[in-house]
């Protein structure tokens, strides 16, 4: 059955519109997305990489390089190309119980023991890379997982040194993870690394109830016709991101919407530069899906919360959530929308 379609999901504009920024520039950082269970979080990560359109690959090669990307990079590629392919944007889960094995990649037994060869069998990471890699429970992650992620999400690549082998191979994937914060927190160092985070939570209005169960069962029912009746809304979704994606480098950032970011990350209290890079990164994503051609302080009133909201201190003295704080701190800095 085919994915269920992005353009048919109800509500959640925030994780939606996040998912679609992350597409259109990966460099934002990766998604998390924390909230209820059944609130459509598994299935906008896999219908957003059914939506895409499908990417010129070397056909054989393990880890999806592109034709034009320097050969010498991969270990499979660097010993000669063949033919390139069309294949989907890989989505791929990382099981909360995988070993490191399975994540990084090992030596393959089988070719060991029969042909006595010492190869290497390439780990979810080879599998996503220039894809989606997704986290279910991602606040539930191993801390020797998360430090191993936290690695190869920094440089864009894997390298093994194990059971004699040693190789690099390229793994650069958009981070997508998921939880419930009642289950857990995420590491700090880990929760830095996403660029965006987003909360969901499950529809209290009963109209929007109605339609999300009414919408799932026509798709159980019939995927097929379902995702048909979606194909022109698909379409024209698809359509806008790769606009996005030539528009991306042509979009200004004015000064004044560099001082507005600062002052916004000043006044909250955050770490580092990378709020600001975050929230440079994001608005100009958004401005670019807009079909505009300069960042405005709309476009960053828009993304603020989801760029910020993880990356607040915690403050004792005030019982307030972060979202409450980020949009207190937006009125004050931008002034009311």
């Amino acid at each position: 059955m085919p994915a269920f379609p992005f353009t048919a999901i109800v509500a959640q504009e925030e994780m939606k519109r996040a998912l679609l920024i992350a597409a259109v520039d990966p460099s934002v950082g990766g998604v998390l997305v924390f909230g209820d269970r059944g609130t459509g979080k598994s299935t906008a990560v896999r219908a957003l990489a059914a939506l895409l359109p499908k990417i010129r690959a070397v056909a054989g090669c393990p880890y999806s390089c592109a034709p034009d990307s320097p050969a010498e990079a991969c270990p499979h590629c660097a010993r000669g190309r063949g033919k390139s392919h069309q294949i989907p944007v890989p989505v791929v889960d990382l099981p909360l119980g995988a070993t490191e094995d399975r994540v990084v990649g090992a030596l393959d037994l089988e070719r060991a023991l029969t042909k006595g060869e010492k190869a290497f069998e390439p780990g979810l990471l080879a599998r996503a890379n220039r894809g989606f890699l997704y986290i279910d429970e991602a606040n539930l992650l191993e801390d020797h997982l998360v430090d191993l992620l936290l690695d190869v999400a920094a440089s864009g690549v894997n390298t093994v040194e194990r059971e004699g082998l040693s190789l690099r191979h390229p793994a650069r994937f958009v981070l997508v993870g998921s939880g419930n914060p009642e289950e857990g927190e995420l590491r700090p160092q880990l929760l830095d690394r996403f660029g965006l985070a987003c909360e969901v939570t499950t529809p209290t209005d009963i109209a929007t109830r109605i339609e999300v169960v009414r919408r799932r069962d026509a798709y159980e029912r019939d995927g097929e016709a379902f995702c048909a009746a979606q194909g022109k809304a698909e379409k024209a979704l698809q359509k806008t991101i790769l606009s996005a994606r030539e528009r991306l480098g042509s979009v200004s950032v004015p000064d004044a919407v560099l001082e507005n970011a600062a002052r916004l990350c000043l006044a909250l209290g955050t770490d580092g530069l990378r709020g600001e890079l975050t929230l440079m990164r994001t608005a100009r994503a958004l401005a670019a899906l807009d079909g505009d051609e300069t960042v405005s302080v709309a476009h960053l009133r828009r993304v603020a919360p989801s760029a910020l909201r993880h990356r607040l201190r915690r403050n004792p003295l005030d019982e307030s959530g972060s979202t409450a704080r980020v949009a207190r701190a937006v009125e004050e800095v931008l002034g009311p929308g």
